[in-house]
C-alpha cells in the first residue's frame, strides 16, 4: 500500500516535540549530517547578504569538550546579564517577572542544550538589510527539527544562543567573525522519552477566508 507524501510529511509534523532529557549514547555522525543539510536546505534572505555564498554557517559542539564546558559558563554569564537588564526596567517587570526568576534559575545551574544533549549545534547567519537574520534561521530551525524527528533523534531549541551573538569572545571561540553574523541553535539527541501526544488543533477555528 502507498502513503502518500503528504500525509508522511502530516505525520512528522504533528509528531514533532521539545525534548529535553536525552540518553548519554552519540547519534551516528551521519544522522547529524542529514539535519544539517536539512537546514542548509532552508529558505535565506538573499538580497539582504547581496546573494553571499557564505550566509549561514553551522558549528558542531560536543557534550564533553573542553568548548562546550567554556560556553556553559559563558551562558550562565548571558544569563544573568539579562536579568540584571530586564531588573533595571521598572517598566517591564510586571510582565517579565517569571522570566527573570527562569533567567536567575538558569544563571545558577545549567542551562539545557549547554552539555544535557550529546551535540548542540549553532547556526550562525550572516547579518544584512533588511535585518531578518533571526528569521532566516528560524527557517532553517524548523527543517532541522521536522528533520530529527522524521530519524527518531530528539531536538529542542536553545534560544539564549541568539543573546550570545553579540559576545566577540563568544564569537571567536566558536570561529565565527565577529558582528557579521546573528546566531541561534539547536540541541540534539536521542531522547530518553518521548512526551505524550497532544490534541491535534484545528485550524479552521482561527482561520479568516476573506473572498
Amino acid at each position: 500500500m502507498n502513503v502518500s507524501p503528504v500525509h508522511i510529511l502530516e505525520d512528522i509534523i504533528f509528531a514533532r516535540r521539545s525534548i529535553r532529557i536525552f540518553t548519554d549514547e552519540e547519534p551516528e555522525k551521519d544522522l547529524i549530517k542529514l539535519i544539517i543539510n536539512a537546514g542548509y536546505a532552508a529558505p535565506y534572505a538573499a538580497q539582504a547578504v547581496q546573494g553571499s555564498k557564505d550566509f549561514r554557517r553551522f558549528i558542531v559542539i560536543k557534550k564533553d569538550s573542553e568548548t562546550m564546558k567554556k560556553i556553559s559558563l559563558m551562558a550562565r554569564q548571558t544569563a544573568t546579564r539579562m536579568a540584571n537588564q530586564l531588573d533595571k526596567d521598572e517598566t517591564l517587570k510586571e510582565t517579565t517577572g517569571n522570566f527573570i526568576k527562569m533567567l536567575r534559575i538558569l544563571s545558577e545551574g545549567e542551562i539545557p542544550g549547554f552539555g544535557s544533549a550529546p551535540y548542540l549545534i549553532i547556526i550562525a547567519e550572516r547579518k544584512g538589510r533588511p535585518p531578518v537574520e533571526q528569521q532566516s534561521i528560524a527557517h532553517c530551525l524548523e527543517n532541522m527539527w521536522l528533520m530529527a524527528t522524521a530519524l527518531g533523534l530528539g531536538f529542542h531549541l536553545v534560544s539564549i544562543l541568539a543573546e550570545m551573538g553579540e559576545s566577540p569572545e563568544f564569537c571567536r571561540m566558536i570561529q565565527v567573525p565577529p558582528g557579521e553574523f546573528s546566531l541561534n541553535g539547536c540541541a540534539v539527541g536521542i531522547p530518553s522519552e518521548i512526551p505524550p501526544k497532544t490534541e491535534q488543533k484545528d485550524a479552521q477555528k482561527i482561520t479568516i477566508w476573506i473572498d
